[in-house]
């Protein structure tokens, strides 16, 4: 006996509507699993949506983008950032054009971030290093972007405690020049180096720097009490400014 398409059709609707919710939801979990190679429903929404997953080297560059767009507007120092990221990880012309556009992206807020950052629990320390590092580009972390990253944290699986520990890490000491912001630029235009400089640069600077104004030099050399004051309180300065940069570009 042939049945009818239309009798069919209502036969399955029925059927379907029959089946439990969680049921069903599992069915139709392991259809996108097997089928189409989703790992979730955000997954799936990415699918629909036209927009491809951003592929594992792209995620950090979203991730940067969003907090440099964070507050509205987008600073040098926070393209500077960006840029110096590239340069840590080593990244080929065209990895590096990859990273641009990555960037560019999360600034528009568009890309869901859920299910990338999911998969990337194994490096998810890493990824939040450059993303506190970001964040404290501009001297200061602001409710917006903290929230942001905590969120990212809960979504890698990195607990609270490790998140506090990182954000710790990069946030500018206190004292002379943690007082302002504009301490990271003081902190540059004392050891005579730019924002993207090279870590080895900024050593090499600081070490000749500190060879020249280091107390002990002009103790030897019959200096009088207030050179050597002046001279302990540069050394002061040149050790705090090192410091600040190297904390805030993540160099040993």
């Amino acid at each position: 006996m042939l049945w009818p398409a239309t009798l069919l059709g209502a036969f399955a609707g029925l059927a379907v509507a029959s089946i439990p919710g969680a049921l069903l939801g599992g069915l139709l979990g392991q259809v996108l699993d097997r089928r189409l190679r989703l790992s979730s429903w955000d997954a799936l929404r990415e699918r629909l949506g036209g927009r491809a997953a951003p592929a594992d080297e792209e995620v950090l560059f979203l991730l940067l983008g969003r907090l440099a767009k964070c507050d509205g507007r987008v600073l040098q120092a926070h393209i500077q950032q960006a840029r110096y990221e590239m340069q840590r990880l080593g990244l080929n012309e065209a990895a590096q054009r990859r990273a641009i556009e990555a960037f560019a992206r999360g600034k528009t807020g568009r890309d869901s971030l859920r299910a990338p950052l999911r998969r990337q629990q194994v490096r998810g320390e890493a990824l939040l290093r450059a993303c506190w590092r970001m964040a404290w580009v501009d001297g200061r972390v602001s409710q917006a972007e903290r929230e942001l990253i905590v969120l990212w944290g809960k979504w890698l699986g990195v607990p609270a405690a490790t998140q506090e520990a990182l954000s710790a890490a990069y946030a500018p000491k206190q004292g002379p020049l943690a007082s302002t912001g504009g301490s990271y630029q003081e902190a540059l235009r004392l050891l005579g180096v730019a924002a993207d400089s090279e870590p080895l640069h900024i050593k090499r600077a600081y070490r000749r720097l500190l060879s020249r104004h280091h107390p002990d030099k002009l103790t030897g050399s019959g200096a009088g009490p207030e050179r050597v004051r002046e001279a302990t309180e540069k050394t002061g300065e040149l050790h705090r400014a090192y410091e600040l940069i190297r904390q805030r570009r993540g160099f040993r």
